[in-house]
C-alpha cells in the first residue's frame, strides 16, 4: 500500500489515536468543514464532501487490500464526508457544529437502515465509506429540520 493511501485513510495518523478513533476523525473534520463552509458556502461543502468521499473510497480500498482486513478502526477518512454532510445545512457556527458532531457520532454508532445494511453487505473501500455517508443522511435531515424550526 502506498504511503499516500495510508495517510489519507488514517487522516494523517488521526486514526491511530485511542480510544474511539472515529470520534477523533469526526472532530478533526470540524475545522476544515468550517473553513470550507465559510469560504464556499453549503454548495462548496457539499462538493468537498463528494470529493473526499471519492478519494476516501480509493484510499480505504488500498489500505484494506494492504492489510487484508475489512474496515479497520484506524481508517477514519470515512468520518470526514459523513461529518461534512451533516453540517451542509448548518451555518458555520459553534452550536450547530456541536449538535452536528453529536448527531453524526450517534448515527454512525447506531447505523440506522440502510447504513447497517451497507456496513454488513458492501465491502472494500466503498463499503468502508458508504455506511458513514448513509448514516449522515439522517443527520443532515435532522440538521435541516432543526435549522428550519430554529
Amino acid at each position: 500500500m502506498s504511503q499516500t493511501a495510508r495517510l489519507i485513510a488514517t487522516c494523517g495518523g488521526i486514526g491511530y489515536l485511542k480510544p474511539a478513533p472515529g470520534t477523533w476523525g469526526s472532530a478533526a473534520a470540524l475545522l476544515p468543514a468550517w473553513a470550507i463552509h465559510s469560504q464556499l458556502g453549503s454548495l462548496g461543502l457539499l462538493a468537498a464532501t463528494a470529493l473526499v468521499f471519492a478519494l476516501g473510497c480509493w484510499a480505504a480500498g488500498a489500505y484494506i487490500r494492504g492489510i487484508g482486513r475489512e474496515d479497520p478502526s484506524e481508517i477514519v477518512i470515512d468520518e470526514v464526508p459523513g461529518q461534512w454532510l451533516v453540517l451542509v445545512p448548518a451555518p458555520a457556527e459553534a452550536l450547530p457544529y456541536l449538535l452536528g458532531f453529536l448527531a453524526f457520532r450517534l448515527l454512525d454508532i447506531w447505523k440506522p437502515w440502510p447504513a447497517r445494511w451497507a456496513d454488513r453487505r458492501v465491502h472494500g473501500g466503498l463499503g468502508c465509506m458508504l455506511d458513514d455517508l448513509l448514516a449522515a443522511v439522517y443527520g443532515c435531515a435532522a440538521m435541516w429540520l432543526w435549522m428550519a424550526l430554529r
